[in-house]
């Protein structure tokens, strides 16, 4: 369990392709000595665990799945990645909950600057949709961010220049692509209401079958 809280950047250093999917050397400097073998750490927002320490850097194994699915794949040597240890149970929940396991490959549609800070809007699937709400929480390459906006296959978030600095959102340019994680309460709350037989026809033809404005 993560809080989107970024707690480094670091940089991929190598990338090893292998029978199972890649092995990710990850150089972080600053969080090693709180790295041990077979902890989880979030990277651009995908848990992945650490197989091995090597100086101040650690591997990581990236599956097939997680190549399909996320962002992992398109890494390349040099790659600034957002970094964050798994919450303990004495930790500040600064963020909001966020698990590690991404629901959507979203991509970079604009970039805008708007004072001091910066509005960057991200095209989405529509299926995932109901997941959000206006000034709801989402996960940006393991980033928590407010919603600011949202239509029904877009959404725009405010980066202040202390998150813009501290992530990996400074590289990013349009076209690029950002891994989404949506609020898991959401989750929850569709998977209770689908499994009960009362409720599962209304909230399927009020709620999720629902179309959305522009």
């Amino acid at each position: 369990m993560f809080t989107g809280l970024i707690q480094e950047v670091g940089t991929i250093k190598a990338i090893k392709t292998n029978a199972e999917g890649k092995e990710l050397i990850i150089h972080a400097p600053k969080l090693i000595k709180d790295i041990k073998i077979d902890d989880s750490v979030a990277t651009n927002g995908v848990c992945l665990t650490a197989t091995k320490i090597e100086g101040d850097s650690f591997i990581v194994q990236a599956i097939h799945m997680t190549l399909k699915k996320t962002s992992i794949g398109k890494l390349v040597v040099g790659s600034p990645v957002n970094l964050e240890l798994s919450l303990r149970p004495n930790d500040r929940l600064g963020g909001h909950m966020v698990s590690g396991h991404v629901n959507d490959l979203g991509v970079i549609r604009a970039i805008a600057k708007k004072g001091q800070n910066w509005e960057i809007s991200i095209g989405f699937n529509p299926e995932i949709r109901k997941y959000m709400i206006q000034e709801g929480s989402v996960a940006l390459d393991g980033i928590s961010l407010t919603i600011a906006e949202l239509k029904k296959n877009e959404l725009k978030v405010a980066i202040i220049p202390h998150t813009l600095e501290n992530t990996n959102l400074s590289s990013k340019k349009i076209g690029d692509v950002i891994n989404i994680e949506v609020d898991m309460v959401a989750k929850y709350i569709e998977n209770f209401i689908l499994l009960d037989p009362a409720k599962k026809e209304e909230w399927t033809k009020n709620y999720f079958n629902a179309k959305f404005e522009d």
